[in-house]
């Protein structure tokens, strides 16, 4: 065989040999083009180059089934869930064309899931059942100052009854009492009965304290000559007796400005047996581009994103509790820029890396730091290296994750900035005075990077673009491999697919990471024509799948509690050396906060693996983990999957 193999070889270049000399005489760009491209395959394609810098692999996924890519998350029973929703694309949202695929890279199936509502730029997070909890998503597409023909903006609606809630449907209308101009609701709005207040010393009532709606209100007509520029109060049409009393409209301006993308407060488990999305109570706040990070309890925090009337949400983060399925606020008041990477650390408090998609003033929320979720107090982490460039940004829990070692790589400036950073930065959280130092750089500044741990603890970094969306054609064709111990980079082979806006990737139970997803501006450097969303996913196969062989690993159980041992089967235990349970992956905006690989202890007796679980509930959340054990060069086994519960 390696006889056949060493003679195919040699006749190839022997083939592109004869190439080089027939076209040589020809008139040259084209012909060094054809040949470049040519020896380019055959490089990447030989065994040692294999060996050495790993390989990439373009799925072509049939037309029918091929869909933007914006979200995706790997499920314990093996598959990937690709959501698009409307996939930023108008004319989807206009038609109510949501999708979703459940695709199985093994079996080399893929279906298509029905999709309930727009899970464009939703939130979502792995929970301790295995269900994937999805939450938010779009209300209504951002609409720029030039494109926006009728005047709209906030409606507060006040409701003075303390003895009921008033609900309103979209459509009503609100008529100002000085300015004599209607608005028009485009959604439906709940507005809770008035509190009584009483006096603390003598129990005697005091005042009604309104309840309060937020709503998004149009003009009837377009045209300027409708804006208003003052606050103005507004009466419901419709209303009678008391409630029209009661009830009324408060707005500030309300005008032609640009309109950003809105939110809903829908939420969904998709569950991965039955395949299917499941409704569950929706939030308390609308929210478009939030976070959502798993507590140590089980329950899941929901950060940021943008509002029902497209502003920032004002701090009022709220918890999911997977038992009740229902939402609470939290007591404390935090803000931060939207899909905040917001990580659990080993004694339960929240660490906020700084890395952020976008959306949100560019001095609110954005120092670094760790945050005390019961009492709402914040420490600031000193010591970022371009501090202004942290959106797009991607921030990595280093393996093992008992070190609690955090690497923000690259970043850019607040919003279209043209400004991108190389910067990789480091912190130790178990430092008495954590601060940031600096990494090893990027060869370019890098905007959306992709950041994968891999079971052998390293870190796949792949991908991004130099500019705001690949702007003037930037991205970034480069992968490297970062090895924690030596504190290095590695080059190792090119993506063959850029990669940039709405792109992510993620570890595959094979050993192997997924890329997906990229939304470029524009298709050519002189940003004449739009860009089209990439569509093709690319696979990464590492280094370590091209040695000779791989351990195995069989047997055990399903299920461990923490602190407890479980007992496999591999014919090669003798030869490893290392035992990981990673945490599967649920990407999206540069933004993947369930990733961790956690360290177990691990002994071996015959054909015996034994490993133990730690206690901390904070370093190992309660859910579906793939277990890898790696032998003595690195090469990691085919996961295994086990439920911590």
């Amino acid at each position: 065989m390696k006889d056949r193999s060493r003679s195919r070889r040699i006749r190839r270049i022997a083939i592109v040999s004869a190439v080089v000399v027939a076209l040589a005489g020809m008139n040259g760009p084209a012909a060094y083009r054809f040949v470049s491209e040519e020896y380019h395959d055959y490089t990447i394609n030989k065994p040692e180059y294999k060996a050495d810098n790993g390989h990439w692999d373009v799925i072509d996924f049939p037309e029918e089934y091929r869909l933007n890519t914006i979200h995706a998350a790997l499920l314990h029973t093996g598959k990937i869930l690709l959501v698009a929703g409307s996939g930023n694309n108008q004319k989807n949202f206009d038609a109510k064309k949501f999708e979703t695929r459940l695709w199985d890279p093994e079996k080399r199936t893929i279906k298509s899931i029905p999709t309930p509502v727009d899970l464009f730029c939703t939130g979502h997070t792995q929970l301790p059942n295995g269900n994937l909890l999805i939450a938010g998503g779009t209300q209504r597409y951002e609409k720029l100052k030039g494109d926006v023909t009728k005047a709209g903006g906030l409606m507060i609606v006040h409701n003075e009854d303390p003895d009921k809630p008033m609900t309103l449907p979209a459509g009503t209308r609100f008529s100002g009492r000085t300015n004599g101009k209607t608005f028009v609701s485009k959604d439906p709005v709940v507005i809770e009965r008035a509190k009584k207040v009483f006096d603390e010393e003598t129990g005697e009532f005091e005042r009604n304290d309104p309840g309060l709606g937020r709503v998004y209100v149009e003009a009837q007509r377009s045209g300027t000559k409708y804006e208003t520029g003052t606050q103005d109060n507004y009466r419901v049409q419709g209303l009678t007796g008391s409630d029209a009393r009661n009830v009324y409209g408060i707005a500030q301006k309300l005008a032609l400005d640009k309109k950003d993308f809105q939110g809903i407060r829908d939420a969904y488990e998709f569950d991965p047996r039955a395949e299917k999305y499941i409704k569950v109570d929706p939030m308390n706040e609308a929210r478009w581009y939030p976070t959502l990070t798993t507590l140590s309890d089980g329950k899941v925090l929901s950060l940021s994103g943008l509002d029902e009337i497209g502003q920032l949400v004002p701090g009022k983060n709220e918890v999911f509790d997977p038992k009740t399925r229902k939402w609470s606020y939290t007591k404390g008041l935090r803000q931060f820029p939207t899909y905040p990477a917001v990580f659990l650390t080993r004694d339960s408090k929240l660490f906020y890396s700084g890395s952020n998609a976008g959306y949100g003033p560019d001095d609110v929320g954005r120092d670094p730091g760790l945050w005390d979720l019961k009492t709402n107090k914040f420490r600031k982490i000193p010591g970022l290296s371009d501090a202004d460039q942290l959106e797009t940004s991607n921030t990595v829990l280093l393996p093992p994750a008992q070190d609690e070692r955090y690497m923000v790589i690259g970043g850019g400036g607040v919003g279209e900035s043209e400004k991108s950073s190389r910067k990789t930065r480091i912190v130790d959280l178990l430092d008495a005075s954590p601060k940031f130092t600096d990494g090893p750089e990027l060869e370019k500044g890098t905007r959306y990077p992709q950041a994968s741990v891999l079971p052998d603890d390293t870190v796949l970094v792949s991908g991004g673009s130099e500019d705001y969306r690949g702007r003037g054609d930037s991205n970034i064709h480069q992968a490297r491999l970062y090895d924690p111990k030596s504190r290095t980079f590695d080059r190792v082979a090119d993506p063959e697919v850029g990669r940039n806006y709405h792109s992510g990737s993620l570890l595959l139970p094979d050993g192997r990471v997924m890329f997906f997803g990229s939304d470029s501006l524009y298709a050519d450097k002189a940003g004449s024509k739009p860009g089209t969303f990439e569509q093709r996913i690319e696979i990464y196969t590492p280094p370590y799948l091209y040695r000779d062989s791989r351990p195995t690993l069989s047997g055990g159980p399903k299920t461990v509690e923490r602190g407890d041992s479980a007992t496999f089967t591999s014919p090669t235990a003798a030869a490893l050396k290392n035992a990981r349970l990673i945490r599967p992956s649920a990407s999206t905006h540069v933004t993947d906060v369930d990733q961790r690989s956690v360290a177990l202890d691990m002994q071996t007796e015959g054909d015996q693996v034994t490993v133990t679980v730690p206690k901390n509930r904070d370093l190992v959340p309660s859910g579906w983990y793939m277990l890898f054990v790696t032998d003595g060069k690195g090469t990691p086994s085919k996961a295994q999957w086990v439920k911590v519960p």
